[in-house]
């Protein structure tokens, strides 16, 4: 599977798409009930997805504030994610997180800037782990910390 899919760090992912739906008709894709800091929203914006995660500075998810409005980022599902950050690492991007393995989640990423001060971030889906599963692994590592 590939695609691309537009993320944004919002203090509040459950209120920020409760106001996206006010504004736009959008389709809900996925959305999770935890408390806040743990949440993201995936919607369908006239065919664009997006992905909305609470705002979470443990995993170096940080909102944008009227004084520092920069997190967003570009996330590309890829067939080949070590051949794409290879590439990126040799055309002169900064390494940002390597590629790094998730094989709960079926899937690796790697998150690189680029020499424009763009932040991309990689996918490679390696087996699907349905919405339902992801939240049960999520809860799970919770219990275990």
């Amino acid at each position: 599977m590939v695609g691309v899919e537009i993320d944004m760090v919002v203090k509040d992912s459950i209120k920020a798409l409760e106001l996206y739906e006010k504004i736009f008709e959008i389709e809900r894709v996925e959305v999770s009930n935890f408390p806040r800091g743990e949440n993201e929203a995936v919607f369908t914006l006239y065919g664009v997805r997006f992905h909305l995660l609470d705002e979470n500075p443990e995993f170096h998810l940080i909102a944008p504030t009227a004084e520092d409005p920069k997190t967003s980022w570009i996330n590309v599902s890829v067939p080949d994610i070590k051949g794409t950050y290879d590439k990126a690492m040799e055309l002169g991007c900064t390494e940002v997180q390597p590629v790094t393995e998730l094989p709960d989640h079926g899937v690796s990423n790697a998150i690189f800037m680029d020499t424009y001060g763009y932040i991309w971030m990689l996918h490679q889906i390696h087996k699907e782990v349905s919405h339902e599963e992801r939240l049960k692994l999520w809860e799970e590592k919770k219990k275990n910390q």
